[in-house]
């Protein structure tokens, strides 16, 4: 395990969402807007937005400024954004269709990668670091001379991002949630350090996300942001913090308890996404079963990547996965994630030749391969075979 690494909790430094409260028996509070009226409303203005303006990118390799983009209204036949729907080189435009608050269709949710990167993609619950720049859509006010159209107000951006924002924070109100569902589709890139500490990044993934409200501030917008404001976000994704999001509610806040393996790891279907559908604002009517167990092993309800004991046997994953305390090599009744390689540059042997297997159908178990699927939650194994 990395002794580096921060928990989740600590991770997530995002401005969160709030809204004051009145006391004050002369107003109203009008009700929420119910997400399924909401998001046609959202999704036609976002569209607007990318058939009536066009983009420029700039590339300069190695300087802050590589993959900026700027939008703009379409004025003298430039191709608008939505030209680039699918195209079949980058700069594209793709659509990630989310399952959410009952909107009955999903929400779609366009981003434009100007460049994927070339490192690895964060699953939906990693750190990031990232810069970007914001800006909310609204419509102008509909007149003869000029017609209503979609208009940008920018509200904020960071260039030299100090500080990585967990993306679990989008489904648990830290954050947007539009965040946690587009960074897993772009990749890192490779970070040089200078002489002087300066850092500078190169063929990191770069683009920008168009997302509903409904996946944004809702309700409550944002400082300067209105409610109901459709956001769109031009994001650089420069490093990824693999994260251990396990926890326990003590004296009313949360506390981390990670199991030892990192909430990526326990992606079962590998997709690079995993939810919590305890979550009944996200997920108010239960999933079919083969999604709600896609990423929970014993099916109790709690994913894998929040449950400490991820197989329901009553041992935690994390005893399951370590050695007992003062032994580092040789067998025990549970195998480590990663068996121990030998420090050629030692005279002990800290060698441990097994892992956490996988077993064929015959039952033979892999305990070395490393592109194996590693079953540390095999209830029918893991007690049987020392």
């Amino acid at each position: 395990m990395n002794k580096f690494k921060f928990y989740f909790f600590l991770l997530i430094t995002s401005v969160s969402l709030c809204a004051g409260s009145k006391n004050n028996n002369d107003v109203t509070i009008e009700p929420p807007v119910d997400y399924a009226v909401q998001y046609p409303i959202d999704i036609a203005l976002i569209e607007d937005y990318l058939k009536t303006n066009y983009f420029t990118v700039v590339n300069h390799p190695g300087f802050v400024d590589d993959q900026d983009v700027t939008i703009a209204k379409i004025d003298n036949g430039q191709p608008s954004i939505m030209s680039y729907l699918n195209a079949a080189t980058y700069p594209k435009l793709l659509v990630r269709n989310v399952k959410m608050h009952n909107v009955a269709t999903g929400y779609n949710i366009y981003y434009l990668v100007l460049r994927p990167g070339v490192g690895v993609s964060p699953c939906n619950v990693d750190g990031v670091l990232a810069a970007y720049k914001g800006t909310y859509l609204s419509r102008t006010a509909d007149t003869a001379t000029p017609p209503s159209e979609p208009t940008a107000t920018f509200f904020g951006e960071a260039k030299f991002p100090q500080t990585f924002f967990s993306l679990y924070g989008g489904y648990i109100g830290e954050l947007v949630v539009g965040w946690s569902e587009i960074f897993p589709q772009f990749k890192t890139g490779t970070s040089t350090i200078n002489s002087d500490g300066t850092v500078i990044h190169n063929d990191f993934g770069a683009g920008v996300m168009f997302i509903p409200s409904g996946l944004g501030y809702y309700e409550t917008g944002k400082n300067s942001i209105p409610a109901y404001a459709p956001l769109v976000f031009s994001i650089k994704l420069y490093n990824i913090q693999r994260l251990d999001n396990e926890y326990e509610i003590r004296a009313g806040l949360p506390f981390s308890i990670p199991d030892g393996v990192f909430s990526y790891q326990e992606d079962k279907n590998n997709d690079g996404y995993v939810y919590d559908y305890r979550n009944t604002i996200a997920f108010p009517t239960t999933p079919t079963d083969d999604i709600r167990y896609a990423d929970d092993t014993d099916k109790d309800g709690i994913p894998d990547f929040l449950d400490v004991d991820d197989d329901g046997d009553n041992y935690t994953t994390k005893l399951e996965i370590t050695k007992p305390e003062g032994t580092n090599s040789g067998l025990s009744l549970y195998f480590p994630f990663d068996p121990i390689v030998d420090n050629p540059m030692t005279t002990a042997i800290e060698t441990e030749t097994k892992g956490i297997p996988e077993y064929s159908a015959a039952g033979t178990p892999d305990y070395t391969t490393p592109t194996r699927k590693r079953i540390h939650l095999d209830k029918e194994h893991h007690t049987a075979k020392p």
